[in-house]
């Protein structure tokens, strides 16, 4: 919000409280200063004249009990005249000097209240800058303020005590998550090989190959599951060390992957990169990439389906799009799909099911796209294509 083109900000409302305070301060005096001249003025410039009211007075301009002839009584009166316009005039021009006087010391006022809310505030910044760098980089960076004790003081303190909690809590996270991956993965790979290891020496029992084709798929869901699992964690969880890529060239090597899996699918895969620069990790990026597009080939149409990928420019960012052919989605299903765990219950055949070794997933394949997007400043949202299938744009912003 802004006022006048200044930013409703601390600083802002500070200065106006100070400029304000003084004002009212000076509009205080100078009703002070206003009443108290006069006063004074009444005092100093009173003239005295006898009247038939007094008869024993002493007369100023004639003998006792007597009135003054009638020409000092009107000269008088004249005077008088003059004596309050005078009086008035003078009140008057000290009212409007006062005033301007004040409404040029208030905008001064607001101008020093400014320079001095910035030089108060000055730490809060330094504090500001310091979280925002380790929100977007790590947590080892500490704000260290100097200087003497006081609530600002006290604040960066307490800030860098929860940064320390925080890093310690993170630390612990990574470590769980790459002993996990040992952990977990290397039990299902010694699974796998030994169930392909038993099929091969199965010979022609047909019941012991048909179980042990069983066992594998389980085995290969479950590592799918795994991974999944641990990407999302990674994704959530790592401070990724950023370097510029290629959003392009990246989709572009993915594409190149995955075509077989699409060709045995029966799904055509089309592309159009445009060069597009942005910060990220090239492996997380790599993980929301391929999920995108193996989404996007297993819930397709079993005949002539098609998934388009390509990036563009969008604004300040970069921006990713996978599209396909598939089932109607309905609108207020799909902010569900970017959610763990969540899938349609509409789209139980896949394309190409009988042609390709396509494994049905766990439905972590969005909710790992957000998370990554989110890791990288970025946003995800998807909307259904007319005729079937969906549109998905991730955006990412644009290397500096």
């Amino acid at each position: 919000m802004k006022i006048f083109g200044f930013p409703w900000t601390i600083r802002t409302r500070l200065s106006l409280l100070y400029a304000g305070a003084f004002f009212v301060a000076g509009v205080a005096l100078i009703v002070a200063i206003y009443l108290y001249l006069g006063v004074v003025l009444d005092r100093q410039f009173s003239i005295r004249l006898v009247t038939d009211d007094a008869p024993m007075a002493q007369g100023q301009l004639g003998a006792p009990g007597e009135l003054p002839p009638r020409e000092l009584m009107d000269e008088a009166g004249r005077i008088s005249v003059m004596v309050r316009q005078a009086r008035v005039n003078t009140l008057d021009t000290m009212l409007m000097v006062s005033f301007i006087l004040v409404g040029i010391l208030t905008l001064i006022a607001g101008v020093i209240g400014w320079l001095v809310a910035g030089q108060a505030l000055q730490p809060l910044r330094d504090i500001t800058a310091t979280a925002r760098r380790v929100a977007d980089r790590s947590l080892h960076e500490r704000i260290a303020l100097a200087g003497p004790k006081d609530e600002i003081k006290d604040l960066a303190d307490t800030l860098d005590a929860m940064l320390e909690r925080l890093d310690r809590s993170f630390d612990s996270q990574r470590r769980f998550v790459a002993n996990a991956s040992h952990e977990l993965r290397t039990p299902l790979t010694i699974t796998r090989t030994l169930i392909e290891v038993a099929l091969l020496e199965a010979g022609p029992d047909d019941t012991l190959r048909q179980l042990g084709t069983t066992l594998l798929a389980v085995n290969q869901r479950h590592e799918k599951l795994t991974d999944g699992l641990l990407t999302l964690a990674s994704s959530e969880q790592r401070a990724a060390e950023f370097h510029t890529v290629e959003l392009g060239e990246i989709a572009g090597h993915i594409v190149t992957e995955l075509t077989p899996i699409a060709e045995r699918a029966g799904v055509r895969l089309g592309t159009a990169f445009v060069p597009g620069t942005i910060m990220g990790d090239a492996f997380l990026l790599e993980r929301l990439i391929q999920n995108l597009i193996e989404n996007a080939i297993q819930y397709n149409i079993a005949e002539n389906g098609w998934v388009s990928v390509h990036t563009a420019m969008s604004g300040n960012g970069v921006e990713l799009v996978v599209e396909n052919t598939g089932p109607v989605v309905p609108a207020y299903e799909i902010p569900s799909l970017f959610e763990p765990f969540r899938r349609l219950a509409a789209t139980e055949r896949l394309a190409g099911a009988t042609r390709g070794p396509i494994t049905r997933g766990a439905g972590l394949g969005l909710s790992i796209v957000r998370s990554v997007a989110h890791t990288h400043g970025g946003e995800v949202d998807g909307t259904p294509r007319e005729g079937g299938g969906l549109v998905v744009r991730v955006r990412f912003p644009a290397a500096t």
